[in-house]
């Protein structure tokens, strides 16, 4: 795959210290001469951007004259605390940084493809991976953070005598719940990105506007839906105890 011009830079930079890196753990690179991959340098270019962007807000914080980046951030904290009241309960205002940070990521990896030159690094499904396990990893810590040992009666069922049968379907439940987030996420951006990318070839002009409207769209959508189906499995995991 062609480098992109970030990742270029990255490399030119960093990549020595990178591999050294992969060498000193016994990992092979999947290139040499770049080991690092246009997803990992979109990644960092999303962390940078949103650090810049939490920067920005945080400087300008005013509650006598707020400005219009700060309403958007309130907006969408407003946004996703009431989401989480209304799935979660009460007492759910500890998920909120989590949620947002989750958020905000996905998005902005979707929708930075959108700019020349860069890629969208939920593309790839060892991204949406990533994000899919800090979510699984997350509402389990959050389950046995709630409730203890007392969390494992998630997954033995209302029955006891049915406690053998169920802990296995449980668990595998539990698990393709990954499979799930990660495979929804990385097939409608790769789509969107193939759609977007054939258009933009045969016709340069006025139709790819539509495509990109459904791109942004599509990608509004998906961190959503990622957003709320994690919000769903966290209050499974703490509903009893909020």
């Amino acid at each position: 795959m062609e480098q992109l011009p970030f990742t270029t830079l990255l490399n030119k930079y960093f990549g020595g210290t990178v591999l050294a890196a992969l060498h000193a753990l016994h990992l092979s690179p999947g290139n040499a001469h770049a080991p690092i991959p246009n997803f990992v340098a979109m990644q960092i270019l999303v962390t940078a951007i949103l650090i810049g962007l939490f920067v920005i807000v945080r400087s300008r914080l005013s509650v006598e004259e707020p400005r219009g980046l700060q309403h958007v951030v309130e907006g969408l904290h407003e946004f996703v605390t009431g989401q989480s009241k209304n799935v979660i309960g009460e007492h759910s205002e500890g998920f909120t940084p989590f949620l947002i940070a989750l958020a905000l990521f996905i998005l902005a990896c979707n929708l930075i493809g959108l700019i020349p030159g860069l890629e969208s690094p939920t593309a790839t499904p060892a991204v949406t991976l990533g994000c899919a396990v800090c979510a699984f990893i997350y509402y389990h810590w959050q389950g046995f953070k709630h409730g203890g040992l007392r969390y494992l009666k998630h997954f033995l069922g209302p029955l006891w005598w049915l406690s053998p049968l169920m802990f296995p379907i449980e668990v595998f439940s539990n698990c393709a719940r990954v499979m799930s987030l990660t495979i929804r996420l990385f097939a409608n951006m790769f789509a969107g990105d193939m759609v977007t990318a054939v258009f933009l070839s045969l016709i340069p002009i006025g139709v790819p506007v539509v495509f990109l409207g459904l791109h942004i769209a599509v990608s509004l959508l998906q961190a959503y839906i990622f957003v709320l189906l994690t919000t769903i499995y966290l209050q499974e995991a703490v509903g009893e105890e909020t």
